[in-house]
């Protein structure tokens, strides 16, 4: 049996998290006051006592998520993993629990790009949207044809992938796709157009931070977003989070190399459960797949 481990996204941060590990494991507990030094405010209180809209709250969210998903594979016993994988922002989760970079650095990476893409949300106002029932080839065809500035962002799933743009452009495409034969096309609640050219000046201040930072070897191959290939190069790994935010995250094309490659047990380590839907649309019951939010 050859263990895939993936991480989850932003969206899905949820009250209280990570709270049973920081009571109950010592590790977490200690990785978490940390994180609260890292950051300089007490991320704990808000992802522990604060509402849904609390954490709602960029600088939060992200930072929420990453250290819940590698707190919670640090604690894990049974973590030995074949390969690792994340979505987006889950990605710095795999790169961290796969050695490629330490906690800390992984850490200052995330809230450095939470703040920048807040920044450019607010100086660049985009939009999202999913598409559902189509083909990537067809939603690609559909961006194409329409004026303005719109790409595909994520390729979730066989028949989910989501756009990302200029608002106008985003609009003309959904109408575009239902015409066109999509089942829905669903605007989502996003102030930005995450990973496309419209993140680029995120991308630049991320890119900093980056560079100065160190990469390992990892323990085993990570799956990256930009690729949907095995990487275990340092540099090749830097280079691929370097372009991340400004380009799709093919999570559909990931998962599927990963069971080209042999995997066929999954499981999502962080909050939520979205990416256990995702891979079981994709690998279908060819793989097992499974999930743990806490110990």
């Amino acid at each position: 049996m050859k263990k895939a481990y993936v991480f989850p996204g932003q969206g899905s941060q949820f009250p209280g998290m990570a709270k049973d590990l920081y009571e109950n494991q010592s590790k977490a507990k200690e990785m978490l006051e940390k994180a609260n030094e890292i950051l300089g405010f007490r991320i704990t209180d808000i992802m522990f006592e604060g509402t849904a809209d609390d954490l709602k709250a960029t600088k939060v969210t992200q930072p929420a998520i990453f250290l819940h998903s590698t707190v919670l594979a640090a604690c894990y016993d049974g973590f030995k993993p074949d390969m690792t994988a994340g979505h987006s922002l889950g990605e710095f989760s795999a790169l961290v629990a796969a050695g490629a970079i330490s906690f800390e650095d992984g850490l200052r990476l995330v809230s450095i790009r939470a703040n920048a893409m807040q920044k450019c949300c607010e100086a660049n106002p985009g939009g999202m949207a999913a598409i559902i029932g189509m083909t990537n080839e067809a939603v690609e065809d559909v961006c194409k044809s329409v004026d303005g500035l719109v790409i595909p962002a994520n390729y979730n799933s066989d028949g989910q992938v989501v756009i990302s743009g200029e608002k106008a452009a985003v609009e003309a495409a959904c109408e575009k796709a239902k015409e066109a034969g999509a089942k829905r096309a669903l605007p989502l609640p996003v102030s930005g157009a995450f990973h496309s050219p419209l993140m680029e000046p995120a991308r630049k201040e991320l890119a900093e931070a980056i560079e100065k930072t160190t990469f390992s070897a990892p323990v085993c191959p990570v799956y990256q977003n930009v690729t949907a290939k095995a990487e275990t190069d340092p540099e090749t790994i830097k280079a691929n989070l370097l372009a991340q935010l400004t380009s799709p995250v093919r999570w559909t094309q990931s998962v599927k190399s990963m069971v080209a490659d042999g995997a066929d047990y999954f499981m999502e380590i962080g909050p939520g459960n979205v990416l256990q839907g995702l891979i079981k649309r994709t690998a279908g019951a060819d793989v097992t797949i499974e999930g743990i939010s806490t110990l």
